[in-house]
């Protein structure tokens, strides 16, 4: 992918089965028409295989936090870090969207190196002060029931039951970012967008598109878009 060798171990979602990966590297401008050189820092919520992380390291982003609730993921993400020669400027961390980055002084569970990036603080202390110029994640969009029980791990990279990890993702991303930083939430006509629009509102969140783009997987055409994460009003 992108012209490049990835390392893939099992149990993390993997980029060669599905298009959505690639597609996801086009709209961020990473590959395709639209490549161009990145500035500043990112930080990727279920970072999976690490391509997109790695990809942004590459594109120059000087400092790249990852981000994954799967173990697996976290250690796959780490090795392509290394892989490509970046470990210095990629941080890897297991987490629950958020979770992991709270009170995190680069002591106890991430993989690889990066600056510390620290700017001061919400008066909860969340993220330790962390800003970051782009926040991004390409979302588990596939709703599920409120009382759904995952039966595996990989079934977190595609179903949110009750859509609860893209309601804290739309209320809690922007506190994550430096000023005139940006929120990008990649979505797909496989999830329930008109839900996701009416948490946005109840968050005082607009869903601005950015970029789309139709692919077909599995036989089906299936529409991806790029949104960008802005307060409402």
């Amino acid at each position: 992918m992108a012209d490049r060798e990835w390392d893939l171990l099992d149990g993390v979602f993997a980029p060669p089965f599905s298009p959505s990966t690639g597609v996801a590297m086009e709209l961020l401008g990473l590959t395709g028409p639209d490549r161009g050189p990145w500035r500043g820092s990112f930080l990727e919520v279920g970072c999976g295989t690490g391509v997109i992380a790695v990809s942004a390291a590459l594109a120059g982003c000087d400092r790249v936090t990852a981000l994954d609730i799967s173990e697996q993921a976290v250690r796959n993400t780490g090795m392509n870090a290394a892989r490509h020669g970046v470990a210095d400027r990629v941080k890897v961390l297991h987490s629950d969207l958020f979770d992991g980055l709270a009170g995190d002084d680069g002591a106890d569970g991430p993989v690889g190196g990066g600056a510390d990036g620290l700017v001061g603080g919400d008066a909860d202390g969340r993220a330790g002060g962390e800003r970051f110029d782009t926040v991004y994640w390409h979302s588990n969009f596939v709703l599920a029931p409120p009382a759904y029980r995952y039966e595996t791990m990989h079934e977190r990279a595609y179903v949110d039951p009750g859509y609860r990890a893209h309601r804290r993702f739309l209320a809690e991303a922007p506190s994550y970012l430096t000023g005139g930083g940006r929120v990008l939430l990649h979505f797909s006509d496989r999830g329930d967008l008109a839900s996701l629009h009416a948490i946005a509102e109840e968050c005082g969140r607009e869903l601005r598109v950015l970029r789309g783009r139709s692919d077909r997987e599995g036989g089906d055409a299936v529409e991806h878009t790029l949104f960008e994460i802005a307060s409402a009003g």
